[in-house]
């Protein structure tokens, strides 16, 4: 088990309510091996030190590049029943929705890492001669009821205290309640250049860094885990985060 880092304030005091630790955990990126050290630490942690209200958050990309894609989902399909996890939508989760519904084309999944995941589903491509009609039917048979409820369960956005949970961002000078989904998806260069206070701290993935970015205004724990090997998993408590 990894040390845990020092302890970080926020500079504009952010803060839970009393009696409430959330852990939130960044992009996975279908390293279920990683998930799984990380739940333990997790797991270990609450045991250590007991709390009232200890709340799960996982901030989106569970899918493709790394190579336990379906793992992944298993995993967090038990943690969002047995511990009422908040599993939040990335926009690889959206697009895996859109092939599976038929809006969105294999060219614009395949160059983001799609083929490991529909590996993990038995759906691999078994020639070039397949079409992508064919490999979305074998795609939507090999993925299970469970999983489907699951893609049925994700949210956009989770906000707790002084803090905002989302996968990308926000657009700045948006009020919180009229924030466009797909920039809660897809921002980048827009929220993570803006040093203007949102109305919520923001803890956010989509933009792999090599160590968690703390900023005034957010935090960012996508620490790139399926190609690093390190899932980041901070605990928040009061106006403290912690970096399991």
């Amino acid at each position: 088990m990894r040390a845990r880092s020092a302890i970080q304030s926020q500079p504009k005091a952010a803060t839970l309510p009393a009696d409430t630790r959330v852990y939130c955990v960044g992009d996975i990126h279908g390293r279920a091996d990683l998930l799984m050290e990380t739940l333990g630490r997790i797991d270990d942690d609450q045991r250590r030190r007991p709390i009232r209200y200890a709340i799960e958050v996982y901030l989106g990309d569970y899918i493709d590049r790394g190579p336990d894609s379906r793992d992944v989902i298993d995993l967090l399909a038990v943690r969002l029943v047995r511990n009422r996890a908040i599993c939040l939508r990335g926009n690889h989760e959206a697009l895996l929705e859109a092939f599976l519904a038929g809006s969105v084309e294999l060219e614009t999944w395949l160059p983001v890492g799609a083929l490991p995941t529909l590996a993990s589903y038995g759906a691999s491509p078994r020639s070039r001669t397949g079409s992508a009609a064919e490999l979305r039917r074998s795609l939507a048979d090999a993925f299970p009821r469970t999983h489907r409820l699951f893609l049925q369960c994700l949210r956009n956005s989770f906000c707790c205290g002084d803090f905002m949970f989302v996968h990308a961002g926000v657009r700045p000078d948006v009020p919180i309640d009229a924030q466009d989904p797909r920039d809660l998806l897809w921002i980048r260069d827009e929220f993570l250049g803006s040093t203007r206070h949102h109305g919520k701290f923001i803890v956010h993935g989509h933009t792999p860094v090599p160590h968690p970015d703390f900023h005034d205004n957010r935090i960012n724990i996508d620490t790139g885990a399926w190609r690093s090997g390190t899932l980041t998993c901070i605990a928040i408590e009061g106006t403290q985060i912690l970096v399991l």
